[in-house]
């Protein structure tokens, strides 16, 4: 059991685990999209820009949670 909580890590890093993940993921749509452009690629541009929206839901989500959060402990 006591092997379990140690890979865990608190909620505070865990959400700046998940917007780093988020920004990570961002990154790779910007250079997806782009490599998709430079290649005439449409469907590596378009998975980029899949990317870069997944990335930026991530992260305003994980801004309402800490928000919610916040509110709760007031």
């Amino acid at each position: 059991m006591q092997e379990e909580n140690e890979n865990q890590l608190p909620d505070e890093e865990q959400g700046l685990a998940d917007r780093i993940t988020g920004l990570g993921q961002k990154i790779i749509g910007e250079v997806e999209m782009i490599g998709g452009i430079l290649t005439g690629d449409p469907n590596t541009a378009a998975e980029g820009e899949f990317n870069l929206e997944v990335g930026d839901l991530r992260e305003d989500v994980e801004e309402d949670l800490e928000g919610s959060e916040d509110n709760e402990g007031q």
